[in-house]
């Protein structure tokens, strides 16, 4: 009997030293970002599904569980009160004898227009893209429509809609992304598709039957590739006005290659989208290469704008990162803001409120003039920086940081002068070789007195806010050993430093 104990005591240790292990190591992979969503494991890209609802943020993602490339489209599931920290729940959606399940949109039913509602919960109505491979391997050009699927438990078990598809395909073989909204003043939901290279809108009573209301873009923005993931909402400035918002995402032909995401300010009557902007003028929500198929939340407290895209790049190299066990994160969360600027009005981006309570320590750095360079950090990881340069009073040709490890690699953010531009370069960031369109450098136009940078550093990427969001920057890099210093630099000459502030992050895995 006392050697039976003793191995149950031996192996109890053994599991025990086991559970231990596997919790030191969880979400702790190489590459694994430490304060962004990613899945616990398997292929992530478009975050899909964003809605408020009982106080609690869902995040639904189109999800392949069983690889880390993309296969069959499921929609993957977390909720979140803080939008930093996130329970994993249970795949949502599953593909069906219609299709794979691509990318949509949850609304609640205030209104039980769907007649969906049994007892006090509202109905949670997604509306979502089927993808028939059967079809795509046929040639056939109808191989997408769109269904609606919906839940009375605050989104934790859904039922698919027996009469789906609610919009079957007319021949587009480009037919997707639905992104809905309520829209108070017709009375009707509006569905937003993205058609090929252009847009169109649809409007409902009952989120069942559909009705074309119009098309835009057919010679607006750019269309270096094809439109996905539309979405469409009103927002104010600080002055009062209210403009429409068109977000539109684009395949390849972004402004800094491949995937991206392009938005249009205008007017809308409840059918018709009319552009403030001339058709050839094209507006760009993030420089870098790596956010993409972004939305906003349905429903979000305050009528905030809250915004998330995917931290990736389709068209170039997004199954090919080097990651292992799972493939693709999130950036973090976005609150938008309108402005008015002198070409008109624009939209702004900052992270939102909460990412600050992730700040675990902080390292003041005062005014300063820098000649070369000034290393202000050897200590963080994963960190934030908010820097203030005076342009007016610093004379020389280039200024910005420089985060480093010890093989000599390197991920440079930097103003230029004489370009007049902002960038990221990352062509001696690392691991690069998985695609020949990753080492480069990605800028951004930018006139201004001074550089306000805020910086979110994850050990695998970057996400850049200059001068109050009004230029956003988003890259990946993958350094052969993480990058643990940051230095300050100067190219040609002095730059004054107004402030800095450097604070260390806490991981949101546990």
């Amino acid at each position: 009997m006392r050697k039976i104990l003793v191995n149950i005591l031996f192996l109890s240790i053994i599991f025990t030293n086991i559970v231990i292990a596997q919790t030191k190591d969880y979400y702790q992979e190489k590459y694994r970002p430490q304060f962004h969503f990613t899945p616990e494991k398997g292929w992530m890209n478009d975050p899909n599904g964003l809605v408020y609802y009982a106080g609690e943020y869902h995040l639904f993602y189109q999800h392949y569980p069983d690889k880390t490339v993309w296969g069959p489209m499921h929609w993957g599931h977390a909720v979140s009160k803080d939008l930093i920290h996130w329970e994993l729940l249970p795949i949502a959606l599953f593909p069906d004898s219609l299709g794979y399940i691509f990318s949509g949109s949850i609304v609640v039913d205030e209104k039980n227009t769907s007649g969906f509602q049994t007892g006090k919960e509202k109905p949670l109505v997604a509306i979502f893209t089927y993808h028939d491979m059967e079809k795509e391997k046929a040639g056939r050009t109808d191989r997408e429509s769109q269904g609606i699927a919906y839940s009375l438990d605050k989104g934790r078990t859904w039922t698919k809609y027996k009469g789906n598809p609610v919009i079957p395909n007319k021949g587009d073989v480009d037919f997707r992304d639905p992104k809905v909204f309520w829209h108070e003043l017709s009375q009707r939901w509006v569905m937003p598709l993205a058609v090929g290279q252009h847009l169109e809108l649809f409007t409902s009573p009952n989120l069942k039957d559909w009705t074309f209301a119009s098309s835009f873009g057919e010679n607006d923005g750019s269309h270096g590739g094809v439109w996905e993931c539309p979405d469409f909402f009103p927002i104010k400035a600080s002055d009062g006005t209210e403009k429409w918002i068109l977000i539109q995402n684009i395949g390849r032909g972004a402004v800094n290659g491949g995937s991206g995401t392009q938005y249009f300010v205008g007017h809308f009557d409840g059918k018709t989208f009319k552009n403030d902007n001339p058709p050839s003028t094209t507006l760009w929500l993030d420089y870098g290469a790596d956010n993409y198929a972004g939305v906003t939340w349905f429903n979000a407290p305050n009528q905030d704008r809250i915004y998330i895209g995917w931290m990736s790049n389709w068209d170039d190299y997004a199954q090919s990162t080097p990651s292992s066990t799972w493939r693709s994160g999130m950036t973090v969360p976005r609150k938008l803001t309108l402005y008015k600027s002198a070409e008109g009005y624009k939209l702004a981006q900052s992270p939102v409120n909460q990412i600050n309570t992730l700040r675990n320590s902080g390292k003041m750095i005062g005014k300063i003039e820098i000649n070369s360079e000034l290393e202000i950090d050897s200590q963080h990881i994963y960190k934030e920086l908010i820097i203030d340069f005076d342009l007016e009073k610093s004379d020389a040709t280039e200024i910005g940081f420089v985060l480093k490890n010890a093989k000599n690699e390197q991920l440079v953010f930097g103003y230029d002068k004489i370009k007049k531009e902002v960038f990221i370069d990352r062509t001696r960031s690392g691991i690069s070789t998985f695609s020949e369109k990753f080492s480069k450098i990605h800028s951004a136009p930018m006139t201004a007195k001074n550089l306000k940078i805020r910086a979110l550093i994850d050990n695998a990427s970057i996400e850049v806010f200059v001068n109050d969001g009004k230029i956003a920057l988003t890259d990946l890099f993958f350094p052969t050993e993480y990058f643990n210093k940051t230095t300050l630099y100067t190219k040609n000459g002095k730059a004054v430093l107004r402030s800095g502030m450097i604070y260390g992050l806490k991981r949101i895995w546990k």
